[in-house]
């Protein structure tokens, strides 16, 4: 029997080569939300994508975040994930960006 948990995932200061927001270990991941916060003083753009099998797919790409501002990047309906799947965000900025994930872990 499948088990359900609810999750979150936070990175702080997403960095200009990527940072790794989770890797699914097992199971599935539905992502409900994906937020990214520009934390500078300058509008940044950033880019959130998937990769599976060594092929990056890309949810967003260079879109920009205002001053202040946020991107919800996922809302509404659910991105599925799937093990081995590494979640990836980037910022044009370095320490310019925080994201946040919420989610639900099928395992």
């Amino acid at each position: 029997m499948a088990t359900y948990t609810n999750v979150s995932y936070a990175v702080k200061n997403v960095s200009t080569s990527g940072s790794t927001v989770t890797t699914v270990s097992s199971g599935t991941l539905g992502i409900a939300s994906l937020v990214v916060s520009n934390t500078s003083a300058s509008p940044i753009t950033c880019d959130v994508y998937v990769t599976r099998s060594a092929v990056n797919y890309y949810l967003v790409k260079a879109a920009t975040v205002p001053v202040g501002g946020s991107l919800e990047v996922i809302q509404g309906n659910r991105v599925v994930l799937q093990t081995s799947d590494i979640l990836v965000a980037v910022s044009s900025a370095a320490t310019s960006a925080d994201a946040w994930v919420s989610a639900i872990s099928v395992v």
